[in-house]
């Protein structure tokens, strides 16, 4: 296909593969996952934490998902580093530095690829496969899932770990397969360094990855020309080195943060609010001070979370109108 052709494919890591538990319908896996990002390993992980026999298939030569893929100048996270990460072991969140308020690209990948090796996930993750059936035989409730290369698994359940940025939009434009130039797509990325000095770039778009790219590669290239069609509202991130107080104040809360967090619309930034750190202020103390609330004792940081953002639901409220009448005495 021009597609194929026209846009250079990634490299494969030749990765060491164990054996796979085996896989027939008389003795079928308990999940099939296909796709080893965030979510992937997340999954993989707490499967085999309760003994459950699993397999990732993974299309790319390594674990990491989107950061794997996306690997242009500029690429990095719009989610602050303190949460875009797991939560669900607290030595890792312990033990874990990040280097920016908003990773780059590298570290991102490379946090994914600390978490396989320390969970020991890579045995069951099969690299360079691409999954193009999943069938469910009805007659014995499996799943069975088959890859390009004819090798079938058998499965109670499957879990589609694929993320919504799996799949590349290449515009069918009148003539792009007629441009005899170096061509590049954001999400297939290169794992070599493209180098633009003295050429003259084109860059099609201006979503997220052309914000991030167009200023580095305008800088190293002759000349650069965007061609875009609507608009995207962008702000400063004010971009920079992790304070190391705000790090340990995480650390030291890493619950609470957490919890915080899950109360927001998008699961992420309740300490970017005017309320934030008051929120975690008063969680601590509501949770210390052993009162009552409807008649159920307030002692764990999800219940204080409820109890504030039940005393502050109306408009006309705030997190410094929280009054002690609210509660009752132990």
């Amino acid at each position: 296909m021009s597609d194929v052709v026209q846009f250079q494919a990634q490299p494969e890591i030749d990765m060491p593969r164990l054996d796979d538990p085996a896989s027939s319908e008389a003795n079928p896996l308990d999940l099939i996952i296909v796709g080893a990002g965030f979510a992937g390993l997340y999954a993989l992980q707490r499967a085999l934490n309760s003994n459950r026999s699993a397999v990732v298939l993974e299309r790319g030569g390594d674990v990491g998902g989107t950061w794997y893929w996306n690997r242009y100048p500029g690429a990095r996270c719009d989610i602050q580093s303190m949460e875009y990460s797991y939560s669900f072991d607290d030595a890792l969140q312990q033990d874990w530095s990040w280097t920016e308020r908003y990773a780059a690209q590298p570290e991102i990948l490379n946090y994914a690829n600390h978490v396989a090796d320390r969970f020991g996930l890579r045995p069951h993750i099969r690299f360079s496969t691409l999954v193009v059936t999943m069938t469910f035989l009805e007659a014995n409730n499996l799943w069975r899932t088959e890859t390009a290369a004819g090798d079938v698994f058998f499965s109670r359940f499957c879990i589609m770990a694929t993320g919504c940025l799996s799949s590349t939009n290449l515009p069918d434009f009148e003539g792009r397969d007629d441009f005899q130039g170096e061509a590049y797509h954001t999400g297939t990325w290169p794992h070599d360094r493209v180098d633009f000095t003295g050429k003259r770039v084109g860059i099609i778009g201006t979503g997220s990855s052309s914000i991030q790219s167009i200023p580095i590669i305008a800088a190293s290239c002759a000349h650069l020309t965007v061609f875009q069609r609507t608009p995207n509202y962008a702000i400063p991130a004010h971009n920079g080195p992790i304070d190391e107080g705000y790090v340990q104040d995480i650390k030291q809360h890493y619950d609470d943060f957490r919890v915080l967090n899950k109360q927001m619309f998008a699961g992420f930034g309740a300490h970017q609010t005017r309320w934030g750190h008051l929120f975690l202020t008063l969680m601590r103390r509501v949770k210390r001070s052993g009162l009552k609330h409807a008649g159920k004792r307030v002692d764990s940081v999800s219940a204080a979370a409820l109890v504030i953002l039940e005393a502050i639901s109306t408009p006309t409220k705030s997190p410094q109108s929280l009054s002690a009448t609210r509660f009752e005495a132990p």
